[in-house]
């Protein structure tokens, strides 16, 4: 039986910047460049979880209601109401942060950049059928004989600590 589900989109991850000392005026240009971002990408996010830090102002929630997006808050000591978030920052530091020495906030930006492009582009997710974020579910492998003609090539991502494998063309 063929497995014909796409990837929703509804599982991206984006990346829009770091800093030590966030603040409420930090926070709304980074929802401003959230929304310029999406435009540009051509894609609408419906709903925004976030907690219920002070450093969100009301501009914060107002620039995304602008743009249709519905803010929604956190409860107190919720932590899976925002699971996916939760197990994103989890696999990150486990996968990326703890392996790698950052030396500066540039430097930082570089891995988190590539695990996020890794995340949405490659890694299957087992909550959505083991797809990609941005990709259809691959067709299943059907007969016996296409097993011996599969010709896997892997390439190393951030000096190997990420592995992205695909067939050969």
């Amino acid at each position: 039986m063929p497995n014909t589900a796409t990837a929703p989109a509804n599982r991206r991850i984006r990346v829009l910047g770091a800093t030590e000392h966030p603040t409420a005026s930090w926070v709304t240009q980074t929802a401003k460049n959230l929304v310029m971002d999406l435009e540009d990408a051509g894609c609408r996010a419906r709903y925004l979880i976030r907690d219920r830090d002070g450093k969100f102002p009301t501009l914060f929630d107002a620039v995304l209601q602008d743009a249709g997006i519905e803010v929604v808050l956190s409860g107190v000591r919720m932590p899976r109401m925002n699971s996916l978030m939760e197990r994103w920052v989890q696999t990150c530091r486990r996968e990326r942060l703890d392996r790698t020495l950052i030396w500066n906030q540039r430097h930082l930006m570089h891995p988190l950049r590539e695990f996020e492009h890794f995340y949405n582009g490659h890694r299957p997710h087992q909550g959505i059928a083991n797809a990609r974020p941005l990709h259809p579910l691959p067709e299943p492998i059907s007969a016996p004989e296409q097993i011996n003609r599969l010709d896997i090539r892997r390439r190393d991502r951030l000096g190997g600590l990420l592995h992205e494998y695909q067939h050969a063309a």
